[in-house]
């Protein structure tokens, strides 16, 4: 009897594989086996779970999306930060400064 349970069990396991993805609880299962905390792995599950209903999205994709928006925005922040006058006035200070103690060690 306890072997066709364990036959009924692997089976409909087997056929319910395809239902959610694997990957889906692997953050959950290695937050148990590192914390041991079920109400935290829960958590995490839960929350990954919310958060792909309400967007559509994994987290994973919508961190990747953010990502993208944020390069895209700070292409040219070397050429911004160059061109932008409070660069030049630090510049300026710091030329004004070294000068000046440049000539106060020439005397």
């Amino acid at each position: 009897m306890i072997h066709k349970k364990k036959i009924i069990w692997l089976i409909s396991i087997f056929f319910l594989n395809a239902c959610t993805s694997p990957t889906a609880m692997l953050g959950p299962a290695y937050t148990l086996s590192s914390t041991g905390n079920i109400f935290q792995a829960g958590l995490s599950y839960g929350s990954n779970e919310l958060i792909t209903q309400y967007t559509g999205k994994t987290p994973i994709e919508n961190l990747k999306e953010i990502s993208e928006i944020e390069l895209e925005k700070d292409e040219n922040i070397m050429k911004n930060t160059l061109e932008s006058e409070d660069f030049y006035y630090l510049v300026q200070n710091k030329f004004k400064k070294t000068r000046s103690l440049i000539k106060l060690s020439n005397q």
